[in-house]
């Protein structure tokens, strides 16, 4: 594999990590919300958050970019699954 390749294949391992522990901690919430206020489906509440990491990538210094762009690929993989489970 090239170095590119090998860069791809951490930074996506990388997510991937991050949305298994996310999972483990918070169980199934953002794919199985539990609804209390919003009653938005899961694509929706996703798309929400999305939302918000997009305006926070905005709003950000330099420096404190990386975990925000690490949470905003985690929302865009969870809702690819999403829009497929509605399907």
């Amino acid at each position: 594999m090239t170095n590119t390749q090998e860069e791809i294949v951490a930074t996506c391992n990388s997510v991937c990590d991050l949305l298994l522990e996310k999972n483990r901690r918070y169980g199934d919430s953002a794919l199985s919300p539990i609804r209390i206020f919003s009653k938005s489906d899961s694509t929706e509440q996703i798309k929400v958050r999305i939302d918000d990491k997009l305006n926070r990538l905005k709003n950000l210094q330099e420096n404190d970019t990386e975990d925000t762009i690490t949470d905003l690929i985690g929302y865009l993989v969870l809702l690819k699954i999403s829009i497929k489970r509605t399907k």
